[in-house]
């Protein structure tokens, strides 16, 4: 039997089963299918069959098709409370019908007003017995066009490319990426797929998405281990379907961290008391200030209800979105505000986001309300798939939705301005208003929020200390209310006591003193108080970055990540753009140390370029070292190019995820030959990152063939507690001062000393106030923090003694949780200050 095609039943909107507003059907309990928003009061026959079930409210039908397909029509959601009321049938039970017969005649809006939803579901209640071979959603469909094709599972595809006489090819597969198919595989299946004339799409759970849509790729919300078919059709339709299929098998793991159900309830690292009367939130961007809350309330944008004609408003969409284009690509400011209208240029022009809208027009809505309707419709669908990232992507089509239709409306897209020391409230709050945010805002507070989004990321360059996940509780907060803002801590204080207000202007002042004073003294050497030389180091990843270092006294890098320079792109850097980009930073730096990471890629940082097959556990597979080893011309290009650089031994290599002593000594062996082959006399420095436990472990042996070696405590950590950093059902518990990695920490510094060797961090924990005296005392001499953070990083070393650090440092060894030792650093840092 050949494919079974069901025609809509009626004139409507078509959706996905997920946006029925009744778990029974969301959950697909009765069986799979499609459900329609319908804009007409009558339901039609999908096809020729025989009624089998004729609710007595009158409000459902269920028919047998062609070939034993059975069709449940349920009409709106909660309707057979009406007990029959506004619904008149057409048919009985054992009815003979065609397709197209009209079946029940309904009020569409005496209905409307008595339920909570007209959404109709379309379920394919013997669902084990077909498999949805297409689902045609978010489209205005007339009775009789095809929605839903299905395929008896005997005549299901195999498990290869197969291509009938129509040029239609069909693959089916499991997804093997651990994490599904998030933004950035989205565009590369996109970027695969524009390379064939063929029209393609993946199909998950009977919906469907064009490959060239990010958007509706994001919407099918894949994950690993999900079974999808990818289909195509045109004269190139079976390579088209063979090179998304390899691009899928080649175990694209993208996004910065899994993807995970936002209901999964973050694992506390201990328990944690806030003051009286304090809320708590989730730390966005760090800081402390004291102000004034002054709550930001959006209100919709008011639109025309009546539009002048589909082709007139099709063109002021048209208009509006290229005028929204030209601000995206002409804008300055902030690199963070530059990377952002790059990911919000991508979503504007997303092949799915912008046929709904005009198809909203085609319907008969105006501009205005077919690109809300549009937007919105994509923004609920990415924020019900139960993935924190995805909910907020979700806030940047919002924003988008916002500043076109101010476009269209001519209204001014401003954001108010509010009086010195604001601590701004909102719900929620999208990017381009963090963007137009004056110098009057000290800090952010948001009823909503993720730790991750593109506005936690605008505070964060801005240097304003941000909360988000605060909770309802904040909504109590009246404009004018005095507040304590300290997202380090994770906790706001409405309206507290005098003396604590005071005490916090108090903390402020000292806080804004200090880094005035460390920033007028960054360029003085780093020397603790008792006259140990520190080396203070920055942390690179761009040129801009090294221009940053220098303004702030650093006295070289620790750390240059090179990945910046293979990512995004589809072919590795040649010996010459590579050289060219390092001897530039290197430059920059005017001649002081450059540490140069070798390349750290796979696990959350794989390039479409490299052939890494799909790995079940990415972070313990084919990543650091281990990738160039087993490309031996990557790392040899790599190598050249960092020996290339003048003046010569201004430049130290670093071995990246170093397990064994005999993956260092591979490094050698090659610098070595390099150096012959390229006839360099000078010596070359070749270090290790420690960043797994073997590597601690083994530090003395490592030491033995190693010039430096330098701490990883982001990797270190979460490998030391096996606790993945980007999952947060268990992120909060990824603390470096963890007993057990200051444990591994000791372990390092010991065995480095045995060949006088000295140990760097250049991991999160070199920028963390309260670590810096504990890795002094465990014998760390060189630490290489955020460039940002090197004047603040330079005067603390100023203020201790190592001999007290290494009696702190005793200390927090015997204690059993971060927690404790963190509270033993804050008595610690107390103490400095009296």
């Amino acid at each position: 039997m050949g494919s079974i095609i069901l025609t809509s039943p009626l004139h409507g909107w078509t959706t996905v089963m997920d946006d029925v507003p009744d778990a029974v059907f969301s959950g697909r309990m009765l069986g799979d299918g499609i459900a329609i928003d319908p804009l007409a009061g009558l339901l039609h026959a999908p096809c020729d069959g025989e009624i089998m079930i004729l609710h007595a409210s009158c409000h459902a039908v269920t028919l047998r098709g062609e070939g034993g397909v059975e069709v449940l029509m349920h009409l709106g959601i909660d309707t057979v409370a009406l007990g029959g009321k506004g619904f008149d049938p057409l048919v009985t039970v054992g009815d003979r019908v065609a397709r197209g017969q009209p079946l029940i005649r309904f009020d569409l809006d005496a209905v409307a007003q008595s339920v909570p939803s007209l959404i109709t579901p379309i379920i394919i209640t013997n669902a084990e017995s077909f498999r949805i071979q297409r689902c045609v959603t978010g489209q205005l469909v007339g009775v009789g066009e095809g929605i839903l094709y299905l395929e008896p599972v005997e005549a299901a595809v195999a498990l290869v490319a197969t291509t009938d006489g129509a040029n239609r090819a069909t693959s089916t597969l499991c997804v093997p990426m651990v994490h599904g198919i998030h933004a950035r595989p989205a565009a590369r299946i996109g970027e695969a797929a524009r390379a064939f004339v063929a029209t393609s799409w993946l199909v998950k759970d009977g919906c469907e998405a064009s490959t060239r849509s990010p958007i509706g790729l994001l919407q099918l919300g894949i994950r690993l281990n999900d079974q999808i078919d990818i289909v195509a059709t045109g004269e190139d339709a079976a390579a088209a379907v063979a090179a998304i299929r390899a691009l899928i098998e080649s175990g694209m793991d993208e996004i910065e961290g899994a993807g995970h159900p936002v209901a999964v309830q973050p694992m506390l690292s201990g328990s944690r008391i806030l003051p009286d009367g304090a809320l708590g939130g989730t730390l966005a961007a760090p800081g402390y200030c004291v102000g004034t809350a002054h709550w930001l309330r959006v209100v919709d944008i008011d639109l025309p209800r009546d539009g002048q004609g589909i082709d007139v408003e099709n063109q002021r969409l048209n208009d509006a979105i290229h005028v929204m284009r030209q601000r995206l690509t002409q804008s300055g400011g902030h690199d963070a505000d530059a990377a952002i209208r790059r990911a919000h240029a991508a979503f504007l022009d997303d092949p799915a986001l912008q046929h709904s809208a005009f198809a909203h027009v085609d319907a008969g809505r105006d501009a205005g309300h077919a690109w809300r309707h549009a937007c919105r419709d994509m923004a609920g669908t990415m924020r019900a798939m139960g993935d924190a990232r995805f909910a907020e992507r979700a806030d940047d089509l919002l924003d988008l939705e916002r500043q076109v239709l101010h476009i269209l409306t001519g209204t001014p897209d401003e954001v108010p301005s509010f009086p010195p020391g604001t601590i701004l409230l909102a719900d929620e709050l999208v990017p381009s208003q963090v963007m137009a945010l004056d110098t009057h805002v000290v800090g952010i507070a948001l009823e909503g929020g993720g730790p991750t989004s593109h506005v936690a990321i605008l505070a964060a360059s801005r240097g304003l200390p941000m909360l988000v996940a605060v909770g309802r509780p904040l909504f109590a907060i009246a404009d004018g209310t005095p507040l304590i803002l300290d997202a380090d801590d994770g906790l706001i204080l409405p309206d507290p006591a005098p003396e604590t207000l005071a005490a916090a202007r108090a903390k402020v002042v000292r806080r804004s003193q200090a880094r005035a004073d460390a920033v007028a003294s960054a360029a003085m050497p780093c020397v603790s108080g008792d006259g140990i030389r520190i080396e203070a180091f920055a942390n690179l990843g761009s040129l801009d970055d090294a221009d940053i270092a220098m303004a702030n006294g650093a006295e070289g890098s620790g750390l240059l990540r090179t990945e910046f320079l293979f990512l995004e792109r589809d072919c590795a850097p040649d010996i010459a753009e590579q050289a060219a980009l390092y001897g530039r930073i290197a430059a920059r730096l005017d001649g002081r140390p450059l540490i140069i990471r070798l390349l750290d890629i796979g696990g959350d940082k794989p390039a479409s370029y490299l052939p890494i097959a799909a790995e079940e556990n990415p972070a313990l597979g084919l990543r650091g070292i281990r990738v160039g080893l087993a490309m031996p011309d990557i790392l040899d290009r790599q190598l050249r190019a960092i020996l290339s650089v003048v003046p010569h031994g201004q430049c130290r290599i670093m071995v990246p995820m170093v397990a064994s002593v005999s993956e260092l000594l591979a490094v050698r062996q090659r610098v070595d030959a390099l150096r012959r082959e390229l006839v360099i006399d000078h010596p070359v420095e070749v270090g290790i990152m420690v960043e797994t436990p073997a590597a601690a472990v083994t530090a003395a042996m490592l030491a033995r063939h190693a010039d430096f070696l330098s701490i990883g405590t982001n990797d270190l950590t979460q490998y030391a507690l096996a606790m993945d950093r980007g999952n947060p059902a268990v992120a909060a518990g990824v603390d470096g001062l963890h007993p057990a990695v200051l444990g591994l920490i000791a372990l390092t510094t010991a065995g480095a000393s045995t060949h006088k060797r000295w140990v760097g961090v250049c991991g999160g924990l070199a920028s963390d106030r309260l670590a810096i005296p504990l890795l002094l005392g465990l014998g760390v001499t060189e630490l290489s923090a955020a460039p940002h953070f090197v004047p603040d990083l330079n005067a603390l070393v100023r203020r201790l003694s190592i001999a007290e650090c290494r009696r702190h440092a005793e200390a927090a060894l015997q204690l059993e949780s971060a927690d404790q030792v963190r509270a033993l650093a804050r008595r610690f840092e107390e103490g400095l200050s009296q």
